[in-house]
């Protein structure tokens, strides 16, 4: 069993990969499969067709999820990492829910850019139950994840973005409330930045130079004009208008850089509070940047909102 550190005490890949496990419950998982120099059981992560596969089996044997594919060139993510966002999201809502973790249906999550995968709701709703709202700007990715949702009778809401230039307007409608709001955002600022990172990301996995972008990934999901910190602060703007409707807003930050010219941001949109989460996966550590317009008695009192 290959071992990971650091992740979520509640993750369930914490320990690595029980690949035998994963094996009974996706047999052509075996296919890909190889061994690591110290003999375990692995799969050759530069391979996408392997990731794919790696997926499809986490899905089924640890949330449920019976049918998950997702279109040629699409993102294709890391389960474990993924879903550590939702772990420490809990524990953020927990704060202002007398230290206990929510779950149920009551919970409304809305996950910006949800993408063709789904990964967050489908990982969120198996693991506390909350319901769910993917928005995503490419159609492909909303035809892919309405798939994935009726071919295991999932109750997730989608709704498609259809303005490049919103983010929360046009989505997030006037009776809707949500409990917390997620984004994993584009970070490359253009598309030579994107193809530069992904050549450096193959590199270091040993595969030379490729001209494809990530394990897959449409333009949509990879770069945006400004990069990430344009991104944030779009979002941060449009937040203001829906300050009543969500407790916590937040989203991922690749890049530790940007935290200090995010953080002038927020104050200057007159944030109640704001907070950086840092979480780690073995030697790489990730973050993500949290805000709210609820002062502490209020968020208490949103928890217990319907």
């Amino acid at each position: 069993m290959a071992t990971k550190s650091k992740l979520h005490p509640r993750n369930q890949h914490s320990e690595g990969y029980d690949f035998e496990r994963l094996m009974a419950q996706m047999p052509d998982l075996e296919a890909f499969m190889t061994r690591n120099p110290a003999g375990q059981n692995t799969i050759d992560f530069k391979d996408v067709n392997a990731i794919r596969m790696l997926n499809r089996a986490l899905l089924k044997a640890h949330y449920e999820v019976d049918f998950w594919d997702i279109p040629a060139g699409y993102l294709c993510p890391p389960i474990p990492g993924r879903v550590d966002y939702i772990h420490y999201l809990a524990d953020l809502l927990a704060e202002s829910n007398n230290q206990e973790i929510p779950r149920g249906h009551h919970i409304k999550a809305l996950d910006i850019g949800t993408g063709a995968s789904l990964v967050y709701p489908l990982t969120g709703q198996s693991e506390y139950g909350w319901h769910f709202t993917g928005v995503d700007i490419d159609a492909g990715a909303i035809k892919s994840a309405k798939q994935i949702c009726d071919r295991n009778k999932l109750a997730i809401t989608l709704r498609r973005q259809s303005k490049r230039e919103n983010i929360f307007r046009g989505v997030i409608q006037p009776n809707d409330v949500f409990h917390l709001t997620m984004c994993n955002p584009p970070f490359h600022g253009s598309i030579e930045k994107a193809r530069k990172g992904t050549q450096r990301k193959w590199a270091n996995l040993g595969k030379g130079r490729s001209t494809n972008l990530n394990f897959g990934g449409q333009s949509d999901e990879l770069w945006c004009p400004g990069g990430e910190i344009k991104f944030i602060a779009r979002m941060v703007e449009q937040s203001m208008e829906f300050a009543d409707q969500c407790l916590w807003f937040t989203s991922l930050v690749s890049k530790k850089d940007n935290l200090q010219p995010l953080s002038r941001i927020l104050k200057r949109a007159g944030v109640t509070d704001y907070k950086v989460v840092e979480m780690a996966q073995g030697q790489k550590t990730s973050r993500f940047i949290a805000w709210t317009y609820k002062k502490k008695n209020q968020r208490s009192l949103f928890m217990k909102r319907n």
